[in-house]
């Protein structure tokens, strides 16, 4: 089964990394998917965010970077991924996935939601708080 992992990923986190990781082994495939977010202004365009996914995904052989923008299940429906892969890392992000995911779940019915707990090491790491601590002049490293 092929499963569509969508995200801003602005940037790119070890959070992310360890969803892209851990869902490479349990899914044939795993498509990252950059999406284009309205409600937020990115600090790298859509073409860096690829190339930084595509530099930290290359040794994982089943990964594949896109970029999409629209609604992520037509998106799954085109790239024939029968799963969408959300990472959690605390209750307010389940409350905010279980809303989209039943939101998914009626435009699509063929599209399922697969969650998976973001590594406790991980659990704290935000795209946003990477961003504040870089512009900042903070280590992110």
């Amino acid at each position: 089964m092929i499963a569509l992992y969508p995200g801003s990923f602005d940037p790119i986190t070890l959070g992310h990394l360890d969803i892209i990781t851990r869902g490479s082994k349990l899914f044939k495939k795993v498509i990252v998917t950059v999406l284009s977010n309205p409600k937020k202004k990115p600090l790298f365009s859509v073409t860096t965010r690829v190339k930084q996914i595509q530099k930290c995904t290359a040794h994982i052989s089943n990964v594949e970077i896109d970029s999409y923008t629209g609604l992520t299940v037509k998106y799954a429906k085109l790239r024939q991924a029968g799963v969408l892969l959300r990472g959690l890392r605390v209750l307010s992000d389940f409350e905010q996935e279980l809303q989209m995911a039943h939101t998914n779940k009626t435009l699509c019915r063929e599209v399922e939601t697969v969650f998976l707990a973001t590594a406790k090491e991980y659990s704290f790491l935000s795209s946003s708080m990477v961003k504040e601590i870089a512009q900042f002049g903070g280590s992110i490293e």
